[in-house]
C-alpha cells in the first residue's frame, strides 16, 4: 500500500517571514483578505504586525475575531456569515490552533456548502473542493496547524471536541516567523512546546508511522529537547528553534496520525476548557508508560536524542524508562503540572473515558486500548 504525504504548497521560515505575505497575495491575484485572529492577539498588537503590511501595500481586508481558545461551532458559523458578507477571496489566519482551526472550517464550508452543518465535517468528510485559500501565520510554537490537514472544533452543546481530517483544508502558504511568537508568556510557551513534543512522540510511535514520518518526528523531538527550556526563558535561539521544530513535527503527524494522549486531552478541553497544550503535556509521560510495550526500539532513540548517556548498553526496560523520565523532567522543568487534581472532577472520569475512546485519534494509538484502560490512566493522575 502506498503512503501519502500532504504538505503546504509553500512555506517561509525565520525572522521576517511575514514580509512575504504581500508578495504572495499579489502574485496569486487575491483581492481581499479575511483576517481571522483571536481578540487577545488583536488587543496586544500582534495581529497588527500583519495588517500593517496589508495597509502599507494598499491591500483590502476585514478582521474576524469571534474565536474562542477552543473554537466552537458558533465561531465557525458566524465566520461563514462574515466572510460571505465581506466578499473576501482568501483567509489570513493569525494565531495558534484556534484561529487556524476556525479558518479551516470556514474555508471548507464556503467552497463545500453541502457541509454547512459543522458537525458533518467530523472525521474524514467527503468534501470535493479545496477550501478558500489560507495563509497561515502561527503565533505559538506548538499546534503546527499551519501545516496539517486536521482541525478540531468544540461542540459546546454535547460537551465534546471533534476532529476533522481533510486534505482540502491545508493552508496554501505558511509563514513561520519566530518574531510573531516573541510575546508569548512563559506558561504558554511551555504548554505549546509540550504540545509539539506530544505531536512528535505520538506521531513517532503511532500505528501509521513509517520511515519518512519517523525522520521528521525524531528530528522534532531532538530540537524540542534541546531548545524548549531556552524558549520558555524567552531566549531568541530557543524561540526560533521551537518555531521550526513544531512545524517539522506537524509535517509528520498530519500524515500518520496521533494516539490516545490527544484523545484524552480533547475531552479535558471539552469538559473543562483546559488549554489543549497543557492537557497534552500533563498526560504525556503517563501515556508514554502505557504505550511502552508496543514501541519496539523507538524509546531508545527518544532517550538518545534527549541526551541520555549509555542507551546502547541499556536493557529494553531501562531505555524505555529513561525516555519517559527524560520527557517527565522536561515537563517539570518548564512548569507543567504533573497531576490532574484540580482539573478533573473524579465523578466525570467514566464519561471522559467514554468520549476519549471514540475520538478520531484513538485508532492510531500503538497499543490497542479500551475504555477501562483510559479510565485507569485518568485515575492514575488523580493522586
Amino acid at each position: 500500500m502506498a503512503n501519502r504525504f500532504v504538505l503546504n504548497e509553500t512555506s517561509y521560515h525565520g525572522a521576517g517571514a511575514i514580509q512575504n505575505i504581500v508578495t504572495e497575495a499579489k502574485a496569486r491575484g487575491f483581492k481581499k483578505a479575511f483576517v481571522a485572529s483571536d481578540p487577545d492577539l488583536i488587543k496586544f498588537g500582534v495581529t497588527a504586525k500583519v495588517t500593517s503590511l496589508l495597509d502599507e501595500a494598499g491591500l483590502e481586508y476585514c478582521v474576524y475575531s469571534d474565536i474562542q481558545p477552543n473554537p466552537t461551532i458558533a465561531n465557525v458559523q458566524n465566520g461563514v456569515a462574515a466572510i460571505k458578507e465581506a466578499g473576501c477571496d482568501y483567509i489570513i489566519a493569525i494565531g495558534g490552533g484556534s484561529s487556524m482551526d476556525t479558518a479551516k472550517a470556514i474555508g471548507i464550508i464556503i467552497t463545500n456548502p453541502e457541509f454547512a452543518d459543522v458537525r458533518s465535517l467530523e472525521g474524514v468528510a467527503a468534501t470535493t473542493k479545496p477550501c478558500v485559500p489560507i495563509f497561515a501565520v502561527p503565533t505559538t510554537a506548538g499546534t503546527a496547524a499551519e501545516v496539517t490537514i486536521n482541525y478540531v472544533i468544540t461542540d459546546v452543546e454535547k460537551k465534546r471536541k471533534f476532529v476533522c481530517v481533510d486534505v482540502h483544508d491545508i493552508p496554501v502558504v505558511a509563514f513561520v516567523d519566530p518574531d510573531m511568537m516573541s510575546t508569548m508568556p512563559a506558561s504558554l510557551t511551555a504548554a505549546t512546546g509540550m504540545d509539539a513534543l506530544t505531536h512528535a512522540i505520538e506521531g513517532y510511535i503511532t500505528a501509521g508511522a513509517w520511515d519518512l514520518s519517523d525522520m521528521f518526528h525524531i528530528t522534532a523531538i531532538k530540537m524540542i529537547a534541546a531548545n524548549l527550556r531556552d524558549a520558555v526563558a524567552n531566549g531568541p535561539k530557543g524561540r526560533e528553534a521551537m518555531a521550526l521544530a513544531q512545524y517539522v513535527a506537524g509535517m509528520g503527524f498530519s500524515n500518520v496520525g496521533l494516539g490516545i494522549d490527544h484523545s484524552m486531552a480533547h475531552t479535558l478541553s471539552a469538559y473543562y476548557g483546559t488549554p489543549h497544550g497543557k492537557a497534552c503535556a500533563m498526560l504525556l509521560p503517563t501515556v508514554m508508560e502505557y504505550n511502552a510495550p508496543c514501541t519496539g526500539e523507538k524509546y531508545r532513540e527518544i532517550a538518545r536524542v534527549f541526551g541520555v548517556e549509555g542507551v546502547d548498553e541499556m536493557s529494553q526496560e531501562e531505555y524505555r524508562k529513561a525516555a519517559v523520565d527524560a520527557v517527565r523532567q522536561l515537563s517539570i522543568d518548564v512548569g507543567i503540572p504533573q497531576t490532574l487534581v484540580g482539573t478533573v472532577n473524579p465523578d466525570d472520569i467514566p464519561a471522559l473515558a467514554a468520549d476519549a475512546i471514540k475520538d478520531a485519534c484513538t485508532p492510531g494509538n500503538p497499543r490497542e486500548t479500551s475504555v477501562e484502560d483510559i479510565e485507569a490512566l485518568y485515575r492514575s493522575l488523580m493522586k
